[in-house]
């Protein structure tokens, strides 16, 4: 059973904190092999999103807060271990879900290219603007609510 959990960061746990940083390092930086400055300032900002299985964190995403209309979600990510269980897909429909709740008319991501068949999957549609962020290919896609 997958436990849910949504938290500002002051709400977060050194421990919960902690292996949120662990997961994201895991994957961004050495399975993606993308040395990055992962820790971006925006995290004290952010609400964290994160999928716990007995006690370990298995999924997680951020949402930011843009404009008083928008929102972002953003270091989407499954551990390994988990993946092909439709985590990735479920933490974003909550992090919609919660976005929706705080009546903005737009949801603004950066997503990794290969990935946009999943993002349109979800009603993201691409902006037209293509580029490279630390070497992957990314692409700005928005929903709106």
């Amino acid at each position: 059973m997958h436990k849910l959990l949504v938290k500002k960061f002051e709400q977060l746990s050194l421990n919960e904190l902690y292996e949120i940083m662990a997961l994201r390092m895991k994957v961004f930086c050495v399975e993606q092999d993308c040395p990055y400055q992962d820790l971006d300032g925006f995290d004290q900002q952010s609400i964290h999103v994160y999928f716990k299985v007995k006690q370990q964190i298995v999924a997680y995403a951020r949402i930011i807060e843009k404009e008083k209309s928008t929102g972002s979600i953003g270091r989407v990510v499954v551990h390994p271990d988990f993946r092909k269980h439709g985590l990735a897909k479920r933490i974003m429909s909550d992090c919609i879900d919660y976005i929706k709740k705080q009546d903005k008319q737009q949801i603004i991501i950066s997503a990794q290219s290969y990935l946009q068949n999943f993002y349109y999957q979800l009603g993201f549609r691409t902006t037209g603007k293509y580029y490279l962020e630390d070497d992957i290919p990314h692409e700005e896609m928005t929903l709106n609510l």
